[in-house]
């Protein structure tokens, strides 16, 4: 008796976690000629005299997302772009002391002893916050993010 049990809850887990499976990411490297038109055009607006470096079709949960990667003047670039071409999201790398003084201040007050590395600019629906990783000695690197006018953003947001 216990084996069919154990045979069924061994069953019933199989095909729970199958189907959880399928919600997870699914990417696939695309060349440019293959997305929609109006994502070709979205990344030739983009493009500005840089090259793009890689593109690539992510389906989440049902959503089409395409992500280009862009190289120009020895910056990198993240899009993302859905299939109608609207720009969803935009992210570069940039140097601290090349974001506006109010956003340097908030990421340096967020930071507090920490010291800040790698902070992109990030642009969503028009609005543009500044993210950063902050390095503590004895503690996990975390992950602060302000607004243009230098206020703290919780994650998600």
């Amino acid at each position: 008796m216990n084996n069919c049990l154990s045979l069924r809850f061994l069953t019933v887990t199989f095909v729970c976690g199958a189907a959880a499976v399928t919600t997870f990411a699914e990417d696939k490297k695309i060349a440019l000629k293959n997305a929609p038109v109006a994502v070709q055009k979205t990344i030739a607006d983009q493009l500005k005299g840089g090259t793009l470096r890689e593109l690539v079709l992510e389906v989440e949960n049902g959503e089409t997302v395409y992500e280009a990667e862009l190289a120009a003047d020895g910056h990198v670039r993240t899009l993302a772009i859905d299939a109608k071409g609207t720009l969803l999201e935009s992210e570069a790398a940039v140097e601290l002391s090349a974001i506006p003084a109010a956003a340097r201040e908030g990421l340096l007050r967020e930071a507090g002893k920490g010291s800040i590395s790698e902070v992109e600019e990030v642009t969503k629906n028009g609005a543009v916050s500044y993210e950063a990783m902050v390095k503590e000695k004895g503690k996990k690197d975390r992950e602060i993010v302000v607004g243009a006018d230098g206020k703290a953003i919780t994650a998600g947001k």
